[in-house]
Formats: structure tokens, sequence, C-alpha cells
């Protein structure tokens, strides 16, 4: 089944969307931190994952092959590389990261897709060693999504392009297989205890799992907490709060029935699948945080009509800030926000933009307003060697002053709610390809791609 995702979590081509997004900055866009290392020795082209000291990402070669390379947490060195493949991605769904799980006593052990071929499978899932790249394991696949980290364990969908679609849970020392969901699932959250996964289907289903068993805690159809007529194939993103999972389906419009599917901003409980509250019709603008850190929407009516922009508290689902739907200039602009999201932005390149403090809903100086917008709106696919086509790597965020439309020099450290933090360390892409890091000590919260 077709399932792209927006720019939720990778990047799909930006033009399209940035109709959707926005906000404006001052000097709180600007952080004082710098950052603590910068590898630009790899071109990265997926999120990066952390786990044992270690930062992983996947990186594109020169020749347009991938790579799982390894970088040192604390120093930014590059530890060891291994090469990596697409096998069933869905365009839409961005390059997958590997995925990083700790192993107890500083150890830890990176899981991805190797382009080995053993007969009839067309690929490898092949767990390595964090700080060494020594193969621990190996497991043919047919197509896949990619592996994911579920708690302690190794979570990935196999088949995906097959009848036998399922997702299995893998030790991660020994790849043997601890238990099985039949269909095409994604881990959405998970902690040591338990996993929430969706379930794609034509009615999609949000459900709870014992991560070490497979007992089933809870489950809730999307349509439940939406409403009829959900089609993951508009895209879709979650991120927790608390102890809340937020989670947005994007609208899609099927040509040939003409009809637009159901799409909104939603909450449940992590721990009964409880729904908190719903925010319906509307859509997730970008840039923005995560769904369940700052989400941002703009609401969507019968007619198709665009109205104003609103920030949402993830908690209560209540409106932080907003601005009308005649607030909004114009065409031609980009979404611009600071690093505290109180105000925002509508960039023009090259040009003097807008700014609109959130709390009031009033209009204020751009003299002196800073924002983070896309470094690029017209991205080019990759040149993947292996013929993959219409993949782009992971989006970048760079700053700008909306007096003028310019962008800043200098090697500012984007916001929170873009990066996102794990485990006390903040990474990011330049528009270059370079990795950064920077460490705040904060925990994890999650960033734009979840």
């Amino acid at each position: 089944m077709p399932v792209i995702r927006p720019l939720a979590k990778p990047a799909l081509a930006l033009a399209g969307v940035l109709t959707l997004a926005g906000c404006s900055s001052s000097k709180a866009a600007s952080e004082e931190t710098h950052p603590t290392w910068r590898n630009d020795e790899i071109n990265a082209v997926s999120r990066a994952t952390v786990a044992a000291g270690v930062a992983t990402v996947t990186s594109m070669r020169t020749d347009g092959t991938l790579e799982t390379t390894a970088l040192d947490l604390t120093s930014g060195k590059k530890l060891w590389a291994h090469p990596a493949t697409i096998a069933g991605r869905l365009p839409g769904m961005g390059v997958q990261p590997p995925a990083a799980v700790e192993t107890g006593q500083g150890q830890g052990v990176i899981a991805a897709i190797d382009p080995a071929k053993q007969g009839k499978w067309t690929a490898t899932l092949v767990a390595l060693d964090a700080r060494t790249g020594h193969r621990r394991w190996a497991r043919p696949v047919h197509s896949t999504f990619g592996p994911q980290r579920c708690g302690p364990y190794i979570c990935v969908s196999e088949n995906t392009a097959l009848a036998s679609a399922r997702m299995v849970v893998l030790d991660p020392l020994t790849g043997k297989t601890l238990w099985k969901l039949p269909g095409i699932a994604e881990v959405e959250w998970s902690d040591a205890a338990r996993v929430v996964m969706l379930r794609m289907a034509k009615h999609p289903v949000l459900s709870a799992h014992d991560v070490k068993t497979g007992a089933q805690a809870w489950q809730l159809p999307v349509e439940q907490a939406l409403s009829p007529g959900v089609d993951l194939s508009g895209g879709w993103a979650f991120g927790a709060s608390g102890g809340n999972l937020i989670g947005y389906v994007a609208p899609y419009t099927n040509p040939k029935k003409n009809k637009t599917s159901s799409f909104g901003v939603f909450s449940v409980k992590l721990a009964d699948g409880a729904v908190n509250w719903l925010r319906p019709s509307v859509v997730r603008v970008y840039p923005s945080g995560s769904p369940g850190f700052a989400p941002v929407v703009r609401p969507i009516d019968e007619q198709g009509q665009y109205g104003g922009f609103a920030r949402l508290d993830p908690v209560s689902g209540r409106v932080l800030g907003q601005i009308t739907a005649d607030q909004v200039p114009g065409t031609g602009w980009w979404l611009a926000f600071p690093g505290d999201m109180a105000r925002l932005g509508f960039l023009k390149p090259g040009g003097s933009g807008s700014a609109f403090d959130l709390a009031s809903g009033q209009s204020i100086p751009v003299k002196d307003q800073r924002g983070w917008s896309f470094c690029v709106t017209d991205p080019k696919p990759l040149p993947l060697a292996d013929g993959a086509q219409g993949f782009y790597a992971v989006a970048s965020l760079c700053e700008f002053d909306l007096a003028t439309g310019k962008r800043l020099s200098g090697a500012g450290v984007p916001p929170a709610w873009f990066t996102g933090s794990q485990d006390g360390w903040r990474l990011w892409r330049d528009d270059k390809g370079a990795v950064h890091a920077v460490r705040d000590a904060t925990g994890s919260t999650p960033g734009m791609y979840g």
C-alpha cells in the first residue's frame, strides 16, 4: 500500500508545503551556545540516532552509494563506516537512519540495512558493535522500511512489499526473534517496558504492546481518535509529551474520487490509549516542532480555504497563540520561527518580511527580528547509485534576517524545537551535509522529525 509521509520526519520537496508554514524571531532565535563539534568529512542524508556514546547517520558517498557512519558522540570523530542501502522504503519516508540500541555496561548495537544479497533476499539487516563496527549478526530481508529502536530491542518491518508483511522484534545481541506482529507497522514511541506502533492498513490502528512479550495493552483505531475516512497516503507524524502521544495525520485527496481524507491532530494517553483531545481539519506547518513538543497548525475549511496560524499546547490541545487568516501577508513568503517560537515570521527572500507576536496576535516591527527557516526550498533529489528515485536528504534550517530576507552568516545552533535532544545531545545536519552537535544536558525531547 502506498504510504507517503510529509516533511514530518524525512524531507520531501519543500515548495508545495511552504505555503502551510510560518514564524519570525528576535534575539532568542540565535542561541549563544556554539556547536560542541562538527564533522564535515561526511554527507549525512538521514537523521542521527544515539546510543552508548556513539552518534550514527546514513550518509552518501561521492559515488552515490550509502553507508552507515558512526561518530564518537563527544568529539565527532569518525569511528567506522559500513555499506548501506534502501530496500523497499518509500521515497516519501526519506532515507532511513540506523537504529541505535544500548545493550548495557556502556555498550551498544547499531542496526542498518546492508546491500548484501542472499538468494531471493534483496538485502541484509546487520547488527554492528557501536564502537568498533564489528558485525554481531545478520538477517536477510526482502523489503523493509528499515530498523528502529523499540525500548531495549530492535524492531524492523519486513516484507513490506509482500502480502506476508510483518513487524519483528529482535534481541540486539543475538538477532533472536522475540515476537512478531502481522502487517506493516512503525514504532511511534517506546520505553523499557512498552512500545506503541502505528499499524498501517485501510483502517490504521495505534496499538501498545509489552516490549518483551508482544502482549497487547491497548489498541485505538485512528479513525476513532480523529474521524472516519483517514488515509495515511497524505503522511503522518507522532511525538510524545509527558504521558501522552500526539499524532498528526495529513490530508490526502484521492484523484479518482476527488475526495479529501480526514486529517488533524489528536492526543492519546500512553497508559491506556484514551483520547485526550482532538483538533480536526488542521494541517501541520513546516518548519515547526514535533507534534509532541510545539505543534503549529493551520485550519482548512470544507471549501479548501486556509485559515490563520495557531500554536497548540501539546498537553491540552488549547491554542497558545494565533493570527487570523486576514493577517497572512499575501504570497511569496517562507515561514520562520525564533528559538522560543513566541513570534511568527513571514520571510520574504531578498526583501522585507513581516512578524507577529503569537501571544497577542499583533503585528510587530521586523527590524532586528530573526527567524529559522529552511535553508533550501527547492532541494534536488539524491543521486543514489542503486537507482532509487525521489529520495531527499533530511532538511536543514538556517537563520535569516526578516527585515532584509537575507541568510545570516555564522554557525549558529538551530533551535531545540527543530533538533530535539537525545540523551542531552542535539544533533543536526547542515545544508552541506555536515553533522553538528551540541550538548545541552536536557535529556531527550522530540524534534521536528519526531
